[in-house]
Formats: structure tokens, C-alpha cells, sequence
């Protein structure tokens, strides 16, 4: 096939000033800020609580001296074993500017860090895929395009639905966003859909999907019911079972109640799940009459025991047969993020290279404050013991810990506990407030970059739409500043400026593009044009269906087969999580004791304004607030138990903690299901008082802070009970947009205040 390149300029909308301004906010310094304590007292010393103390501007040569003299310090003293290089990487779409791989690259030149392993999005589906089919395919890439399900699939059933906000997004760069397209092609061809979920609108109302709304949390339990049916009624693929899967047996006694007594049947599912034991009945018959293909979400594996229910939809799918065939078998994400579903890219874009970590230690992504605060504990992880380090000093550039994690009164403590936390921030928000040293960096208008997304064939040159202010600079460049104090700036930079690397960068793709046997311009074409799309020639093929074509291709599992039951994850003896797919009852969920206490279910999705909470403080995010604030989704049965109105500010609180929000009432979520959406800047009433009333409606004072299970450590947000109650009296006013307290630098003036010569 001859090689197919086409590139064009993008248009990018920006004000008439040529840049994008936020409203009401101000930049995380335009200058180092170092807290007042930490400057007058050094490490470990804190007059008041991080987040709660003011800040003093110092000069960059200063604030470069404390940055790599406390590098110097905790790595002579306590090794690099102390260090954490925190970054969730969201910072920047760029292939160069992107501040996990910029961070990584500066430790592992400056002998190495502590890292986390796994993602906040999937974590649990991380670690249980690869027993189970061998690898994250179906979860990250490689799915099933949406070639090969259009037309081919007769009943496409969404275990928490296909929400079109989040595949807007996508990690990278430019995406074709065609899941809206693709859904809407499959109703086209004659699909019908069925949206499993306890939110009727995570499934656009233009797909007619029928909705049936079980309780959150209880997915796996439903799809085991689904499995016993299929069996029970002799309706499952004992041809594919055979020859593809190892563990059926095992399976089987676990659904007939011959492991604990309990048959796992519609009944027994009803009584979890909230649905009609018919109804449930008629899904699994449905479902082995036609061609089903099986959709599934991210968010499913973020609850008390997560990996339970990918496992269970890979059985499911199994006992249909129609694995690796079009129209059949399953998918993880789909709708989860732009690009899954689309034909791989043709060219392997590049990235900056990180260097060997000398340290290898890690913790799961979500462990952090268990880290922070237990440090020598012993953990288990995918069948390990693990030693939690002893942190001594938190480097983190890229991402916001305050967003992501949960329980975030819990990690105010854990925050207290290192000597040192150093960090680059573009805004004022929780986590610049919560640092010891804070050093503007620029924004992804501010500089100039590569953009491309692993799962579309776009690369792109970013240009810069503004200069950043006087005095801010990239992580790269401030990275480099650091490096030079600590001797290593050659090695560091590689001896390339920022635009060398973007060459150099580009040079690599050329090279991968040509390995291919496909042309790319030369940069200076590229450069000036904006955009190079590399049409996929890969054959479009279901997933797994190379597999499915010649078993003897095998997986990368224990046994080459899918695995209904793992003897590798039984011999761990995880008490939450069992051999094979199981119901594993929740921590928190509507059907267990603490739902009389707290009755309603907390659901932390994605925002459709904003990419996590990047820009909250910005127009578009604040437009959709009212009177400041988050809104909260209930069912008017629920306001209406509660005595509460459309607009008025509630508490939604727990044992963790308490914040307000909105009232929003819709008939889209089922009775006893509230939703906030995740990204609202962290806002404590009273930073200096623990667990402090939060302002801004960040529902992760509220979700929980422990691992799916001790398998996959993965974190658990969708497992979380709460109560809304009126607030009564006069809301405080939300400060989660205006910095701290700024104070002279009292070194300025003798003991006598007068200002020193």
C-alpha cells in the first residue's frame, strides 16, 4: 500500500486579545512563592498548617538554591529512596512538554525517585486484565473498531452507559471524536441498546436505549446472574468455552452455590441489584439470542472491588462465544475517552525519553496518603508485600492531587507529614496552597509543543498563542535551572534547547513513519502547516480475533486461554478478591447497613466543562455553576423526602467530611442516587481546622481513600454513601479563586523594622 499523508493548518478560536483568559483568578504566582514558616524556619518546621499558611515571594535564584539544596539535602541524608517525583501528567498534551516524563526525566538524572504505578481512570482494570486475557487490550488500545461493530452487533448492552462528555477528551492531542457517530451508525444499522446504569442519561437520549437502572456498585452481581442463566438453561457456547477458556468449572460451582451455598441466580440478583428478577431473566436470553456486544466503563472498576465486574463481563461475553467475532465480545471504555474504537495509528508518535530509574520502588497511584502517613507498613499489591518508603521530600509538576484523590481531609494530614513539598503550578488552587515552595510554570498556551494522542493518527504543532509573564517558565526550563545547580543540566538537557528537542522529537516520527514506509514533511512544512494525519493501514479485526482464529496464538495469561478462574490470583488468599469473578459486597452501597445512616449514593463523574478541574476557575466552568457552586443531581422523590427546592445550597456530608453544593433535581438519576461531578477547586471553610466545611462542591471530601482490593489497590470513589440536608443560614462565599495571603518578606527588616541596607 502506498504510503498517505495529508496535513492542514487548525484553526484555534481564542478572544480578540489572541489569548485565553480566565475569569476572576490569578496566576500561581508570576513569581516563587515560598511558605512563611518553611522560608524563616526551614524543613519540617511549620508554625501553622500546610495550606493555612501565607506566602513570601522570593527570587528565582533563591527559590532555584532552596529547590536543589533540599534535593541535595534529603538525597545525602535519606537517599533518593525519599524522594516522590508526584505527577498525574494532565498538565500538557505535549510530547515534549509534558510534565510527568519532564519530572521523571530530571530525577532518573539525579539518581532517581520514588514513582506510582497505574492510573487514577482504570487502576483495577490495570492489573485484573492481564490475568485475565493478558494484557490492558480492550481497556487502553486495541479495541474492537467501531468498523467492525457497526451492522455486525444486534444488541449492544452499556454497563454505565456511553456519557458523550467524556469522549471529548482524550490524552495527548488532536482526536477525531467519533463515538457519537459511531453509536449513532449502530441504531442506524438496526442495533438496539440497552443502558445498565442507575444514570439515564449517561446514554444519549438519540440512541433510545432502554435503561435499566440497578444500583451502583452491584454490576457484577448481575452480569453473575447473566452467567447462571446462560448455563442453567444450556444456553452458553460450550464449543468456545472449551477450546478458548480455561477455569469453567470452577466458575460453574461458584454460581451453583457449590463453593458457598448461595446459587447465584435472578433472584439472588434482584435482591442485590434492584431490578425485577424477570427482567433480568429477559436480558440474559436476550442477549444469547443476538449478536451482544458487551460495553463497559471506566467508572465500574473505580468501587470496592472493581476488577469483580470486568471480570465478570469477560465471562459473560465468553459464554456467548462471539468473542473475536464482529459484533461480538466486549470492550472496556468505550465512550470513556476520545479515540477507542477507532483503527490503531499507523506511526508510533514519540515521546521524551526518561532515562533508568536507579530507585525501584512505587506505590499505586491511589496509595499515596496511605504512603504519607504509614510509612514502613506493609501492603499487598497483584500478590506482592510491599514496604510503604519513608517520603521526606515531594517533588510533583503536572496534575493536581488535591482533584483526583479521594478523601481529601485524609490527605490534608497526609500532606502534613514530609520535611519539603516542591511544586510547579500555573494557578492558586489546593495544590499550590498546600506547598512549601511554589514555581510558576506556563501554561499549554504559552508554549510551543508537538500534541499527538496514541489511539488517532494526528500529530500536531502546538504554537504558542501568548507569552507567558515575565519571570515564567516551562517545567522543562525551570527543570534545567534546578539541573544546573545540581551539576547535571548536560545531562539533563541532552545538550538540545526546547525547539532542538521539538526537531528531534519530529526526527523520531519521521523515522518510526518511515519504518512503515510512510513520507512525512519536513519539519519546516510541518512547522508551518500545523498538522500531519496518517491514515491507520492496519486491517480493521475484532478484538482478540487472532486469538480467536488460532488458539494456538496464544494470550499472555498462565495458561494462553481467557481465564474464568485464575489459580495464580486464588493463591494470593485475598479475601476481596476471590480465584474468579465474584460478588464481593461493597464497603458502602445501598444495600448494606451504613445505608440507613447515610441513604443515598454518591456518584463522582467527570465534568462536562472542563478536562478533570483544569480551568475551573475560567468562564466556561463557572458558567456552569450556580451562585458559585457545584450543582448536585437528585431525584425529585429524594428533594422532595428532604424538603428541598431546585437552587437551593445543600450539605452533602459523611463521617469524611461535608461540602455544598447546589440542588439540581432531575428524574435522570434513580432514587436514592445523587450525582457531583469531580473538579471543583478544594475550598475549606477554615484551612486551619482539619476536615473544615468545603465550599466548592469537591465531592472527594466525601469518597472514600482505600484500594478496590488488595489485589489491584486501585482507587474506590464510587463506593460512597451520604445524606443532603438544607443549609441553613447564609452560605459562605466560595475563595477557591483568589490566592492566599501574600506577606513581605519580613528578612527585609532589622529586629528593629527598619529595612536593612
Amino acid at each position: 500500500m502506498a504510503p498517505f499523508v495529508r496535513w492542514r493548518a487548525i484553526p484555534i478560536p481564542f478572544n480578540s486579545a489572541g489569548s485565553f483568559q480566565p475569569t476572576g483568578s490569578r496566576r500561581a504566582a508570576s513569581s516563587n512563592q515560598v511558605r512563611r514558616s518553611f522560608l524563616e524556619k526551614g524543613p519540617g518546621h511549620r508554625a501553622g498548617r500546610r495550606g493555612a499558611e501565607a506566602f513570601i515571594e522570593v527570587s528565582w535564584d533563591e527559590a532555584l538554591e532552596l529547590v536543589a539544596g533540599e534535593i541535595r539535602r534529603v538525597r545525602d541524608e535519606h537517599g533518593n529512596g525519599a524522594i516522590f517525583s508526584g505527577s498525574y501528567g494532565w498538565s500538557s498534551a505535549g510530547r515534549f512538554h509534558h510534565a510527568q516524563s519532564q519530572l521523571k526525566r530530571f530525577f532518573n538524572v539525579n539518581g532517581g525517585s520514588v514513582r506510582s504505578v497505574q492510573s487514577y481512570s482504570y487502576a483495577a482494570g490495570e492489573i485484573i486484565l492481564p490475568h485475565v486475557i493478558g494484557s490492558t487490550d480492550g481497556l487502553i488500545t486495541g479495541h474492537s473498531p467501531w468498523s467492525q461493530i457497526v451492522g455486525h452487533a444486534d444488541l449492544i448492552v452499556m454497563f454505565g452507559g456511553t456519557p458523550l462528555r467524556n469522549a471529548q477528551v482524550n490524552a495527548g492531542g488532536v482526536s477525531r471524536h467519533e463515538t457519537r457517530q459511531g453509536l449513532l451508525d449502530c441504531k442506524e444499522a438496526g442495533a438496539h441498546f440497552i443502558n445498565v446504569g442507575p444514570v439515564r442519561d449517561d446514554a444519549a437520549g438519540e440512541l433510545d436505549a432502554q435503561w435499566m437502572a440497578l444500583r451502583p456498585g452491584t454490576d457484577a452481581a448481575l452480569l453473575l446472574a447473566i452467567a447462571h442463566v446462560l448455563i442453567q438453561e444450556d444456553r452458553y457456547d460450550a464449543g468456545f468455552i472449551g477450546r478458548y477458556t480455561v477455569g469453567f468449572e470452577t466458575l460453574r460451582d461458584y454460581l451453583f452455590g457449590n463453593v458457598d451455598g448461595v446459587i447465584k441466580d435472578v433472584a439472588w440478583a434482584a435482591g442485590i441489584t434492584g431490578l425485577e428478577a424477570q427482567d433480568i431473566l429477559t436480558l440474559a436470553r436476550t442477549m444469547a439470542s443476538r449478536k451482544t456486544f458487551i460495553v463497559m466503563a471506566w467508572a465500574l472498576q473505580r468501587a470496592d472491588h472493581g476488577e469483580q465486574a470486568y471480570w465478570a463481563a469477560i465471562a459473560v461475553a465468553s459464554l456467548l462465544g462471539r468473542i473475536g467475532l464482529p459484533g461480538g465480545g466486549f470492550g472496556f471504555g468505550y465512550a470513556s475517552v476520545s479515540g477507542i474504537g477507532q483503527p490503531a495509528p499507523a506511526v508510533k508518535w514519540p515521546s521524551l525519553p526518561q532515562g533508568q530509574n536507579a530507585i525501584s520502588d512505587y506505590i499505586p497511584v491511589a496509595r499515596i496518603a496511605d504512603m504519607l502517613l504509614s510509612p514502613g507498613a506493609e501492603y499487598d499489591h497483584d500478590g506482592k508485600k510491599r514496604i510503604y518508603p519513608d517520603i521526606r521530600l515531594i517533588y510533583w509538576a503536572g496534575g493536581n492531587p488535591f482533584h483526583h484523590h479521594q478523601d481529601l481531609n485524609r490527605l490534608v494530614e497526609a500532606w502534613q507529614k514530609p520535611e519539603t513539598i516542591i511544586v510547579h503550578e500555573h494557578w492558586w488552587n489546593a495544590h499550590a496552597r498546600h506547598a512549601d515552595i511554589v514555581l510558576p510554570a506556563s501554561t499549554f498556551l504559552e508554549r510551543d509543543d508537538l500534541v499527538a494522542s496514541g489511539r488517532d493518527g494526528f500529530l500536531g504543532y502546538s504554537t504558542r498563542t501568548t507569552a507567558p509573564p515575565a519571570d515564567v517558565f516551562s517545567d522543562h526550563e525551570i527543570l534545567r535551572r534546578v539541573a544546573a545547580k545540581l551539576g547535571t543540566e548536560a545531562a539533563f538537557t541532552g545538550g538540545w534547547s526546547e525547539s532542538e528537542w521539538l526537531e528531534k522529537l519530529y526526527a523520531d516520527a519521521q523515522a518510526n513513519a518511515a519504518s512503515g514506509d510512510i513520507s512525512l514533511p519536513d519539519f519546516s512544512t510541518f512547522r508551518n502547516v500545523g498538522l500531519v494525519e496518517v491514515e491507520s493501514q492496519n486491517a480493521d479485526k475484532p478484538f482478540l480475533a487472532a486469538f480467536r482464529a488460532d488458539p494456538a496464538h496464544p494470550l499472555h495469561t498462565l495458561s494462553g486461554l481467557i481465564e474464568l478462574s485464575s489459580e495464580l490470583i486464588a493463591g494470593f488468599d485475598y479475601v476481596d478478591c476471590p480465584g474468579h469473578p465474584a460478588w464481593v459486597e461493597p464497603v458502602e452501597w445501598l444495600g448494606g447497613k451504613l445505608a440507613a445512616l447515610y441513604p443515598l449514593h454518591l456518584l463522582s463523574c467527570q465534568p462536562h466543562d472542563k478536562l478533570h478541574s483544569q480551568w475551573d476557575h475560567a468562564a466556561p466552568s463557572r458558567r456552569t455553576k450556580s451562585g458559585g457552586r457545584q450543582p448536585v443531581r437528585i431525584h425529585p422523590d429524594d428533594a422532595a423526602a428532604r424538603g428541598l427546592a431546585q437552587g437551593e445550597v445543600v450539605t452533602i456530608s459523611n463521617a469524611r467530611g461535608a461540602c455544598l453544593a447546589v440542588v439540581a433535581i432531575t428524574d435522570a438519576v434513580t432514587p436514592g442516587v445523587v450525582q457531583l461531578a469531580t473538579g471543583a477547586w478544594f475550598d475549606p471553610a477554615d484551612p486551619s481546622t482539619p476536615g473544615s466545611l468545603e465550599l466548592n462542591g469537591n465531592p472527594n471530601v466525601l469518597t472514600p481513600d482505600h484500594g478496590t482490593s488488595r489485589l489491584t489497590q486501585g482507587p474506590s470513589p464510587n463506593s460512597c454513601l451520604v445524606e443532603i440536608s438544607r443549609f441553613i443560614g447564609t452560605p459562605p462565599q466560595v475563595r477557591a479563586y483568589r490566592p492566599p495571603d501574600l506577606v513581605p518578606d519580613p528578612r527585609l527588616n532589622d529586629a528593629h523594622g527598619k529595612e536593612c541596607p
